[in-house]
C-alpha cells in the first residue's frame, strides 16, 4: 500500500497541528493509501539541531509522500522511496540545500499563498501603527502623561493611508495580498517582480522588473519586502538603496531577513531619516539580544510570527495538500510546484 506521512506536530504552539487536521487528512485521503500521522514533536520549524525523532524516522522508511515543516536532511535520506514532498512552509532554501533533493526527481511543493492573508494584515497593522503615531505616544503613555502635541510634530509624521505610495518588492502571492489591502484603503501601489510579463495584479497601478528598483525607491513612502530569497534578492535593500528612499519612508520586511541590510537600516533609523520599520524576519533568528533593533522605538518587531492564524491556517493548508494529493494520484499538475533551478 502506498504511504503518506503527515509530520506537523510543531513544538511551537503557534504552528502546532491540531488533532482535527490529522483526522481530516486521513478521512479525505485518496483510496488505496495508508496515512501515517506522526505524533512526536517536530522541531524543524525552529531549526532545532535535535533532528527527527524515531517515530518520524520509522514512518518515512516506506513513504512515497511526506508533508511536514520542511524535511531535515537526515529524514530525507531515510526515505528512499519518496516521490513528492509538500512543505508547510513558503520557503524552500534548506530543502534545496540537500543535493539529492535539489538534483533528484522528488517533486517539491511549497505553501506559498497559505500565509498571505495574516502576513498582509500584519504589514497593514504595522504601517498603521507608525502612520498614526502610536509609537510616538508610547513614552507619554508609559509615564502617564497626556501629550496630544506630540502627534503634530515632524517626528510623528502622522499620515493617512491614501496619502501613501507603496512599493512592493515581490509581487507574487504574498505581495498581491498585501497590495490588495493597501489599494482598498486608497494607497497607490506599485510592484516589482522577477517576471513582470505575468501582468499587473488587481489593485496595483504598475508592475516592473526587479532591475527597476533604483528608479522606484525615491517615490516610495513605504517599501515592503515580500520576495523569495535568491542570489538576486540577497540584500536587495542595502545602504545605497535605503539612501534612495524619501525622508520619512517606512521599511517593511516579512519575507526573509537577508533581503535587508539590518546595520544600514539601524543607521538610517537612528539618524532620523526614515520614519520607522516593520520587521518580522531577521538575518539571524532569534534576533540577538544585543541588536540595536530592540531599542528603537520606531521599529515594530515581531518574532517571525506574521503568518500565525490558528483557525484559518489549517483550513488553507488542508485544502492545498489534499488538492495536491488527489492531483498527484491522478497525474495532474501540482499547485505550488517549486522550480528547483530558481528556488521557488
Amino acid at each position: 500500500m502506498r504511504r503518506a506521512v503527515i509530520d506537523l506536530r510543531a513544538t511551537s504552539p503557534a504552528f502546532r497541528m491540531p488533532d482535527a487536521f490529522g483526522h481530516r487528512v486521513c478521512a479525505e485521503a485518496p483510496a488505496g493509501w495508508e496515512t501515517v500521522v506522526v505524533f512526536e514533536d517536530n522541531d524543524a520549524i525552529v531549526g532545532s539541531p535535535k533532528g527527527p525523532g524515531p517515530e518520524a524516522m520509522a514512518a518515512v522508511a516506506d513513504a512515497e509522500v511526506y508533508f511536514g515543516w520542511g524535511m531535515p536532511a537526515r529524514l530525507f535520506h531515510a526515505a528512499p522511496q519518496l516521490r513528492w514532498l509538500q512543505t508547510a512552509l513558503a520557503g524552500t532554501g534548506p530543502l534545496l540545500a540537500i543535493p539529492e533533493m535539489r538534483d533528484g526527481p522528488c517533486l517539491l511543493t511549497n505553501a506559498a499563498g497559505v500565509y498571505g492573508p495574516p502576513i498582509a494584515e500584519t504589514v497593514l497593522a504595522g504601517v498603521l501603527h507608525l502612520t498614526r503615531g502610536f509609537d510616538i505616544g508610547e513614552p507619554a503613555r508609559a509615564a502617564g502623561r497626556w501629550d496630544p502635541a506630540a502627534f503634530g510634530t515632524s517626528a510623528a509624521m502622522v499620515r493617512e493611508i491614501d496619502e501613501l505610495r507603496v512599493l512592493i518588492v515581490g509581487a507574487g502571492g504574498l505581495g498581491r495580498e498585501i497590495g490588495a489591502r493597501f489599494a482598498a484603503l486608497g494607497a497607490r501601489v506599485t510592484g516589482l517582480r522577477r517576471s513582470p510579463t505575468k501582468g499587473c495584479p488587481p489593485g496595483f497601478a504598475h508592475i516592473a522588473g526587479l532591475d527597476a528598483i533604483d528608479a522606484a525607491l525615491p517615490d516610495a513612502d513605504v517599501v515592503i519586502l515580500s520576495a523569495a530569497l535568491t542570489p538576486e534578492t540577497q540584500q536587495v535593500l542595502d545602504a545605497r538603496r535605503l539612501a534612495l528612499l524619501p525622508e520619512g519612508a517606512i521599511v517593511v520586511n516579512v519575507s526573509r531577513g537577508p533581503l535587508l541590510d539590518e546595520d544600514a537600516l539601524v543607521a538610517a533609523l537612528s539618524g532620523g531619516r526614515l520614519r520607522g520599520a516593520v520587521l518580522d524576519v531577521f538575518a539571524r533568528e532569534p534576533l540577538a539580544p544585543e541588536s540595536p533593533l530592540w531599542q528603537l522605538r520606531q521599529v515594530v518587531l515581531t518574532p517571525h510570527v506574521s503568518g500565525v492564524s490558528p483557525r484559518r491556517l489549517w483550513d488553507r493548508l488542508g485544502a492545498l495538500f489534499l488538492g495536491n494529493w488527489h492531483a498527484y494520484v491522478a497525474g495532474a499538475p501540482l499547485k505550488n510546484l517549486v522550480d528547483k533551478a530558481i528556488g521557488y
